[in-house]
């Protein structure tokens, strides 16, 4: 049996595994990072529109700061989010802006003097300043109070993954592609490594490290109509939840991109909207201001996608073969725009839809994009599993709580990448491996009598139809808005289909260059993931960010203000185990209240909420009135523990404080 022992082992081979794969060689750690494919294939570069970090750089973006991007993503995540992870986030991000820079990250720049720009659809001249010439620029994004999204063009994780990954390599970082992490290897409470397929060659070989972090990114291609690439099947997620020791939390905050290219699934970015593009009916009327007349196109992404499928219900979609849609205008833009700060999208409406956005709408309706929820972490990263720490999109850190802000995302794949990847980096520092080699084999040989069953079985069931019917269900029943009636129709026949998948028989009966054999082991997990989203969903009889119930349309913070997480710790059990997680109210620095979109009144009050903010505003009031600035203030409100290096304050251009 073939072991390979590490440092430090990184499963997930996008911006937050090669981050944190970077972070543990800056300590001296032997690094190796475990990849479905290529790192620079990863689904990070598919990431378009930008990158969040308040530079204060530009006129639009003047008098940003860390608070300000901290109020909008609490607000984002309707008061769902760890707050203090939320501080080291927006704490840590303008350094890891600048950093990628220096690592060769070509961000677009400011010019001085006038520029046009489309704010409401009306086109506006916008002055830059000379001081300003040369400095990161930043676009406007949803949910935002400043233009605050970082940018290359619109190809923005392009450039971002291929920077990092260049660093790593050129750190030393021994990159393992095409591998599969299948199982970790775990005693008592204790995990170290993992249990790993060659995709080439279809051998197994046991990974041992000193800590392992997983950074597999999200579980979008449960549904049916998603943006996610292929590999983004939850299976990394999955392999964490089967220890029965680690725990997923929130699997039921799910968001929806409004603007998929439609029918194709791919992604418009958000881009397309924060640069002024509209969106549009069957009628070609701009609906967005009638629901939504402060941030139109740009509330929060939960918001608009309901507010798309709203106006397709109320019979202003546009009816095509493949269904109703509604249009994206970007039109208005002008062809420079487009050509030099939206070719992607242009390129990818011409190939995928055939037509020039330049000329005409684009199709477009919502689609699972991104996953709030993943493997529950502390602040520093660390499961309940010792010595497994996770990441990015993989993780339920918890940054975005039930509604991610775009932009939020591959700038926290980079900043944990930095802050877990150092405290992981750390951990591997001080700890030492003392696992028997007899522990290594026997997890590859469970792992192998595995594969081998499903060689054998004579089972009568079909993996691809269990797996479409899953998609189906997600789509139809766990999808933009829920219900109790369907989501408990969805349960029952995702645990059916979970039984179903035990006897399964596939074709093919060879170990190596197998597909039907892959889809087969990741099938029963990916229906464990979709179990976690459903039953999460169907017990929360609130709606609270991307988590809508149309039988519960109020946020309910009297019973609700809590993070659901499942476990998963009898491997003969059909149905994930739900509990839940208290969100303390006395230590939040933002108390509960309104988001800001939609109808007030949608909320069931927590008493606790008023009186912590009356706290916060007599020690805010106290405070300023002995003349003490931002920082003193926010350290009152709420402390929070980050690296002396990160927690350093940012320098912005006029800024005093």
């Amino acid at each position: 049996m073939k072991i390979v022992y590490c440092d430090a082992l990184v499963i997930g081979g996008g911006l937050a595994g090669l981050r944190s794969a970077v972070a543990c060689k800056e300590k001296g750690l032997n690094t190796i990072v475990l990849s479905l494919i290529p790192v620079k294939r990863s689904h990070s570069a598919a990431a378009q529109g930008g990158m969040q970090a308040s530079l204060g750089n530009s006129k639009m973006s003047d008098g940003d700061n860390e608070d300000l991007h901290f109020a909008d993503t609490v607000k984002g995540s309707d008061w769902g989010c760890d707050q203090k992870v939320a501080r080291m986030f927006v704490t840590t991000a303008p350094k890891a802006i600048r950093q990628l820079a220096a690592w060769g990250v070509p961000w677009t720049r400011i010019k001085k003097g006038d520029r046009t720009a489309v704010i409401n659809a009306q086109k506006t001249t916008i002055t830059e300043e000379d001081f300003r010439h040369g400095l990161i620029h930043s676009r406007d994004f949803g949910g935002t109070k400043k233009w605050r999204t970082c940018y290359t063009a619109d190809a923005t994780g392009h450039s971002m993954l291929f920077a990092v990954a260049n660093e790593a390599l050129k750190n030393g970082v021994d990159i393992h592609d095409r591998k599969e992490a299948i199982a970790l290897i775990h005693k008592d409470g204790r995990c170290y490594g993992a249990i790993v397929r060659d995709l080439v060659k279809g051998e197994l070989i046991g990974y041992v490290a000193k800590g392992t972090l997983i950074a597999t990114g999200g579980y979008g291609r449960i549904y049916k109509d998603t943006t996610n690439a292929v590999i983004c099947e939850g299976t990394g997620t999955a392999i964490a939840l089967e220890t029965g020791v680690a725990k997923l939390g929130n699997m039921e905050a799910v968001q929806f991109h409004p603007t998929g290219l439609f029918p194709s699934g791919i992604l418009l970015t958000e881009g397309c909207r924060g640069d002024g593009g509209v969106l549009r009916d069957v009628d070609g009327y701009r609906f967005m201001p009638d629901y939504e007349p402060e941030k139109k196109e740009l509330a929060s992404r939960d918001v608009v996608s309901r507010r798309m499928i709203q106006r397709i219900r109320e019979g202003k979609g546009v009816s095509s073969p493949y269904g109703e849609h509604l249009w994206l205008d970007i039109s208005i833009l002008g062809r420079k725009h487009i050509e030099t700060n939206l070719r992607d999208v242009q390129e990818i409406c011409e190939c995928f839809a055939g037509i020039d956005p330049a000329e005409k709408w684009a199709p477009v309706k919502p689609m699972q994009h991104y996953c709030m929820g993943g493997i529950r972490t502390n602040a520093k990263g660390e499961t309940a599993l010792k010595g497994l720490f996770s990441a990015g999109e993989a993780a339920c850190w918890d940054l975005h709580g039930f509604n991610r802000l775009g932009g939020n995302s591959v700038s926290e794949a980079v900043v944990s990448g930095m802050i877990i990847g150092d405290y992981f980096a750390q951990n591997c520092l001080n700890s030492h491996t003392d696992i028997e080699t007899k522990l290594v084999e026997e997890f590859i040989q469970k792992q192998q009598n595995y594969l081998q069953s499903i060689l054998d079985n004579t089972g009568t069931e079909n993996v691809f139809e269990i797996k479409d019917r899953m998609k189906q269900i997600m789509g139809d029943k766990v999808g933009i808005f829920r219900d109790g009636e369907h989501l408990a129709s969805a349960v029952k026949e995702l645990e059916q289909l979970y039984i179903r998948s035990k006897n399964i028989g596939i074709k093919t009966k060879r170990l190596y260059a197998n597909p039907e054999l892959e889809e087969a082991y990741r099938v029963p997990k990916m229906l464990k993931i979709a179990l976690c989203v459903a039953k999460g969903a169907l017990d929360r009889t609130e709606s609270r960010g991307a988590h809508s119930r149309e039988d519960y349309p109020k946020r309910d913070d009297q019973n609700w203000l809590k993070r659901t997480l499942a476990s998963w710790e009898d491997p003969n059990q059909t149905m994930p185990t739900l509990t839940y997680e208290a969100l303390d109210i006395s230590t939040m620095e933002m108390a509960p209240g309104f988001r800001g979109y939609g109808a007030k009144g949608m909320i069931i009050e927590n008493p606790e909420s008023l009186r912590r903010q009356e706290q916060i505003d007599k020690i805010r009031s106290d405070m300023e009135a002995q003349g003490k600035d931002r920082y003193a203030i926010q350290e009152a409100l709420m402390p929070f523990e980050l690296q002396s290096y990160y927690k350093a304050r940012n320098e912005r251009i006029g800024d005093k404080q």
